[in-house]
């Protein structure tokens, strides 16, 4: 079934798009790519600006209590201006987890943060998802010790909230003594990833994580929330590779015009525009048919990530040698569609996932 955006959602997208044009520029994301973190801080600023922080929080928190599929469109957009800010973790995973697992006190302690922007909070669901051998984090005595790798969010956050591998979730201070962050290295340059070393710190079990669901519920925002991503990364390496077919010129020709071009950009576009609908169904499922929810954000994720990567290839090759330059820039969409695949669950991992739901391990 096909989803369309109301006009709310379309006015949110537009807000969102003209304010990327304006104050994301290629220039500043080349500039946050070598380390300029106040022109991260300076975007970071304006998307708090406009709201973003408090979109899934209830309206008795301060939020705007909006539903999945606004947050979705909200990550698209930010995808599409390769944006350089916390939102997947800090303003939909973590503030959907507290309100759901989260005692009365754990609640009215963070929520109001988050969406007044006064907060942020990376996002470590790693060990749940798929935990290397030597990682991991033990609760013991109201302390956690361990690895976590690859917080989403997590670079300068106030805070973050934890997963072990049997799925509860704990929040942690950022200032609390015992914590270790290293900064990783990925090829996505505007956005960070951290590793926490963990030394009996003290952490705050959400009261309700017991229940898997949870746990389960905030996976599946996150993933949906990265397939959404990467649709509007690929749909701008698409629209970048037939402007740029329509004025590049080879043999006295427009290269557009050679059909082996059309037929690759004919291709990206067919393969991406059910992408699109994907996406807001799935942001549907999530909030309105909860036996569909968790095998639609399976199947979302593992999709897009294929598809992303394709579109990541092609429209590289349409631009030909240009398309590896710094100067065009194309690489930083590339670079993020690639991390996005593996957040999270790569699309092996997500599609084996897909498959015990439907019983196909037993």
């Amino acid at each position: 079934m096909y989803f369309g955006l109301s006009e709310e959602q379309k006015s949110l997208e537009e807000n969102i798009n003209r304010f990327l044009a304006d104050n994301a520029s290629l220039d500043t994301i080349k500039a946050v790519a070598n380390g300029e973190e106040d022109k991260a801080q300076s975007v970071h600023q304006g998307i708090l600006d406009l709201g973003l922080s408090g979109l899934v929080i209830p309206e008795e928190y301060g939020g705007l209590e909006l539903n999945m599929l606004f947050a979705t469109v909200v990550a698209a957009a930010l995808g599409s201006g390769t944006a350089p800010v916390p939102y997947a973790g800090s303003y939909v995973m973590a503030p959907l987890a507290i309100n759901l697992a989260g005692s009365d006190d754990q609640k009215n302690q963070w929520l109001p943060k988050i969406a007044g922007g006064e907060c942020v909070i990376g996002v470590g669901l790693s060990e749940y998802v798929g935990a290397r051998e030597d990682a991991g984090i033990e609760f013991s005595n109201g302390k956690l010790s361990g690895r976590c790798l690859f917080l989403i969010d997590g670079k300068n956050a106030d805070a973050y909230l934890l997963a072990n591998k049997s799925g509860e979730l704990f929040l942690v201070e950022a200032s609390a003594p015992g914590i270790e962050v290293i900064e990783l290295t990925t090829v996505d340059k505007t956005r960070t990833s951290i590793e926490l070393i963990l030394k009996n710190v003290d952490a705050d079990l959400l009261s309700g994580s017991d229940n898997k669901s949870i746990i389960e519920k905030v996976l599946d925002a996150g993933r949906i929330m990265l397939a959404a991503d990467t649709v509007g990364a690929a749909q701008v390496m698409l629209d970048k590779s037939v402007a740029y077919s329509l004025e590049r010129k080879q043999f006295g020709r427009l290269i557009g015009s050679f059909q082996a071009v059309k037929h690759m950009c004919a291709e990206m576009a067919a393969e991406l525009e059910p992408c699109h609908s994907m996406i807001w169904h799935a942001a549907h499922c999530f909030d309105n048919v909860p036996e569909e929810a968790r095998l639609m954000a399976c199947q979302t994720k593992a999709h897009i990530s294929e598809v992303g990567q394709q579109i990541s290839k092609t429209a590289t090759e349409v631009h030909g040698g240009m398309g590896f330059t710094d100067e065009l820039g194309l690489h930083y969409w590339f670079k993020r569609i690639g991390l996005n695949r593996q957040l999270l669950g790569s699309p092996e991992l997500i599609r084996e996932e897909a498959g015990r739901l439907q019983g196909f391990d037993q």
